[in-house]
């Protein structure tokens, strides 16, 4: 008889693979059996997922400028302060401007409808980018990525979630109570 390929479940996911930098953690899952006469092949039996640590094994927090923050569109703010609201852990946050000085062209050449705000990241624009709960970390009470601590001008890295050929740099130019950009760029740390 025909066989199909069987796998196990997804083992969880394993942590970060190096601290203080944009990388990835994997799950595997293995053969349960082999596919056997023309049966159907197994499936891929590893993924991979991006992934940020920002903490070290030895518990100390990563340095701000080796951390690329990690952003999204500033509209997917409001599911997350419904969210928080309504389990009582809305913290205050803060926005963070920027302006924007390098930019990748991936940022451009993706077409996926959760990645159309990237088009309004252009070189040379001041940007918002809001720290809100729960990118708030409660022991540092900032978002990871933020430029505190930067020195004035230093180049920052950034990355835009759903999309990792979008990436760049920009200046941190100042903190804010609350954020003044038009929607089209305001944006979040994750």
């Amino acid at each position: 008889p025909v066989i199909p390929c069987v796998v196990s479940q997804w083992s969880v996911w394993s942590g970060c693979a190096e601290p203080c930098k944009t990388t990835y953690r994997v799950r595997r899952r293995h053969v349960i059996q082999e596919p056997r006469n023309g049966g159907e092949a197994c499936p891929p039996l590893e993924e991979r997922a991006g992934c940020v640590e920002y903490w070290t094994q030895q518990g100390t927090e990563c340095k701000q400028s080796l951390i690329p923050a990690l952003i999204t569109t500033g509209g997917f703010g409001k599911a997350r302060k419904k969210r928080a609201a309504a389990d009582g852990n809305e913290r205050a946050g803060y926005c963070v401007e920027f302006q924007l000085v390098a930019i990748t062209p991936g940022c451009l050449q993706s077409h996926h409808p959760y990645t159309h705000w990237m088009q309004y990241l252009r070189e040379g624009h001041t940007i918002c980018v809001e720290c809100q709960h729960p990118a708030l970390d409660s022991r540092s009470l900032h978002c990871y990525g933020d430029g505190s601590g930067s020195k004035k001008n230093q180049l920052l890295h950034w990355q835009a979630v759903g999309n990792p050929r979008c990436k760049g740099t920009w200046k941190r130019i100042r903190q804010l109570d609350t954020c003044s950009c038009p929607s089209v760029h305001s944006f979040l740390f994750i």
